[in-house]
């Protein structure tokens, strides 16, 4: 680590912020782009995935709803990009240069192993299949995100915190959205069997988006002020956030995955 990342891990230790017309050494500037542009890419491909799924909502309100989520979704991935314009990247060229609804093979299971193509988290390379398994999908990672992001709100990117205190409150109620979604599939549809079977699908690939618990990169974002708590933690909120959430439906999250 260089004298410059050792200065500015001295200010950030003073409980000093970094905004815009700071000159960011190397190390942090690589780490703060990296969070950047994997938050923009998931944003992206979760959206243009979702999007498909609009008019096969179950009514006029639920399309209304899902519509509301996809152009949020859009929303937030365009204010962070102005962010990441700083640091030389042009939005316009970028958001063309991915298939951003392009999806793998349901069966795959890639856990925490990075592929090729953009950064997006590995949660949006599986399909969505049909209304019931799009909303369950939306209660877990939307409940995901939120803690996520949350953990970023006190990063000492003052630009990038100032933008999450917006998006962080619509990523909660895109989670209750998604929630209410299911429940409604449930009580009024009869569609209990379908959920169970979405939760079980779901569940793992997005626990997988919290990262491996021995992850050595989370010291370094300690040092640089951008992270707060471990993957471990914020796993562990997670699950306990989620038990809750599904037994209130009658669901409860995979055997074995506590």
């Amino acid at each position: 680590m260089g004298s410059e990342d050792e200065a500015l891990i001295a200010r950030i230790g003073r409980g000093e912020k970094l905004g815009a017309e700071d000159e960011l050494p190397a190390g942090y500037r690589a780490e703060l782009v990296r969070l950047m542009v994997v938050f923009v890419d998931s944003e992206m491909a979760g959206a243009a995935g979702f999007a498909d799924f609009v008019n096969r909502a179950p009514g006029m309100r639920e399309r209304a709803t899902s519509a509301r989520i996809v152009s949020e979704k859009f929303a937030h991935a365009e204010a962070v990009l102005e962010l990441l314009a700083r640091f030389g990247v042009d939005a316009d060229l970028y958001v063309r240069s991915h298939p951003w609804q392009a999806r793998l093979d349901r069966a795959l299971d890639l856990g925490n192993r990075r592929i090729g193509g953009d950064k997006r988290l590995n949660v949006f390379h599986y399909p969505l299949e049909g209304w019931v398994d799009a909303v369950a999908m939306n209660m877990l990672m939307g409940r995901a995100s939120a803690i996520q992001l949350g953990d970023l709100l006190a990063c000492s990117y003052a630009p990038l915190a100032k933008a999450l205190a917006r998006i962080v409150p619509r990523e909660i109620a895109h989670a209750r959205l998604g929630e209410a979604g299911l429940r409604r599939a449930i009580e009024q549809d009869g569609a209990r069997l379908a959920a169970a079977a979405s939760i079980a699908y779901w569940y793992p690939r997005v626990a997988a988006t919290f990262g491996r618990s021995d992850s050595e990169r989370f010291e370094l974002y300690r040092k640089y002020g951008l992270r707060q708590h471990t993957n471990a933690e914020l796993l562990k909120r997670w699950q306990g956030e989620l038990k809750a959430r599904l037994a209130s439906l009658g669901l409860e999250a995979p055997a074995g995955s506590h």
